[in-house]
């Protein structure tokens, strides 16, 4: 049976994990691919993510109705295949029916925060810095392991955050092509 194309292709991580890296480089080694960004939206949903997840966190309640038009669109399009930095894997139940292979990127929560203070806190005073590492502690790592327990198990693939960028993709790249 030949495989349907595009193949849509979904990256998770928490944030810091390296998902909008990742999907940048899919893209340069994946011919023929266009990339959706989650960040590039502004969607209804919960006012306090914390408090969402505390709440059981269910992706649903995110309208992601640009997101999925926009992959329609994407999906009449003679490409091979459209990459989602996406943190929801098969769990929103609109977006599941669209995606074919879910990867979540398993960085070390220490690795990805590390990451998030470089990226976040350049050029930003250190009371910034200070002060987001506090609210990381008192509710911002609820999270980050929501996410290990919920998007995690529901990845067809999961591979290792600590590995090079270019092992990362070629792994990730190995595992469509042996799908297809």
């Amino acid at each position: 049976m030949k495989r349907k194309f595009p193949i849509v292709i979904a990256i998770a991580a928490v944030s810091g994990g390296g998902k909008t890296t990742i999907t940048s480089n899919l893209k340069g080694k994946l011919q023929n691919s266009k990339t959706l960004f989650f960040d590039d939206y502004d969607f209804d949903g919960p006012d306090d993510i914390i408090d969402w997840i505390d709440n059981g966190g269910n992706p649903d309640e995110w309208d992601l109705s640009p997101l999925i038009k926009d992959i329609k669109k994407l999906l009449n399009e003679p490409l091979d295949y459209i990459i989602l930095d996406f943190p929801f894997a098969y769990l929103h139940s609109k977006t599941s029916e669209f995606i074919d292979f879910a990867v979540f990127v398993d960085t070390p929560l220490d690795v990805a925060m590390a990451r998030r203070i470089i990226r976040d806190f350049k050029d930003r005073p250190a009371e910034d810095i200070l002060l987001d590492l506090d609210n990381y502690i008192a509710r911002g790592r609820r999270g980050y392991l929501g996410m290990l327990k919920t998007i995690k198990p529901n990845s067809d693939l999961i591979v290792d955050g600590t590995l090079p960028i270019s092992e990362i993709v070629s792994i990730i790249t190995r595992n469509i092509v042996n799908k297809e």
